[in-house]
């Protein structure tokens, strides 16, 4: 669906729930899923900006019309790669092992999402970063991050009942924006040492004081 700023992006819609029907073929699901394959493959590769459809199409093995149909554009098929890969995440946070799934202790949930997402936006910076600036403040609208949000702060009542939670969750997804994990790359920072930090922020946050 596009608007006065072009396609809404993953963060700026609500993500479908894990468990929702969907009125989709079989056979029109696994094309769906060879293009997204194939496309995030390509936009790993050469960037996003640099592949045309006719070049996923082909590395898909469908025709370029069965892409243009499904998505619209470049910028459609990139917005439904991410909500795909959301859902993903939001599938092992409800039903996964632990401990990004249930099972575990509130503080090693937080630890694992943490480290989920940020696996997940380093993989797709580029997606991430058009996403979060498709509009003023699109990160922080409707979507995947009031889903987030509200995950971390059901864990974050359940560790640190004296905390704000609503306020912690947002302190802890901060770090997680997109232009910022793009400028800390450029930077040199790498990827293990930024979920060392973070982690470490959450466990100094979460762990109850023994004293």
């Amino acid at each position: 669906m596009n608007d006065s700023t072009g396609p809404r992006s993953a963060s700026q819609r609500d993500l479908p729930v894990v468990g929702q029907a969907r009125p989709e073929r079989a056979d029109a699901r696994r094309n769906r899923l060879k293009v997204l394959e194939a496309a995030e493959r390509l936009f790993t590769e050469h960037g996003v900006k640099n592949v045309s459809l006719d070049a996923i199409a082909a590395a898909a093995g469908v025709g370029k019309g069965t892409v243009f149909r499904r998505f619209g554009d470049r910028a459609g098929l990139a917005v439904a790669l991410l909500d795909e890969r959301e859902l993903e995440l939001q599938a092992k946070v409800l039903s996964g092992p632990p401990p990004l799934g249930p099972g575990a202790s509130a503080l090693e949930r937080v630890t694992a999402f943490l480290d989920a997402y940020l696996d997940l936006l380093d993989r797709h910076i580029e997606l991430f970063v058009d996403s979060e600036n498709a509009s003023e403040g699109a990160r922080y609208r409707i979507g995947s991050y009031h889903l987030w949000h509200r995950h971390l702060s059901l864990l974050i009542e359940d560790a640190r009942p004296d905390l704000d939670a609503d306020y912690t969750a947002h302190l802890l997804l901060a770090p997680l924006a997109a232009d910022l994990h793009h400028a800390l790359r450029i930077g040199g920072f790498a990827l293990a040492r930024m979920k060392s930090g973070l982690g470490q922020a959450a466990e100094s946050l979460l762990r109850l004081s023994t004293s």
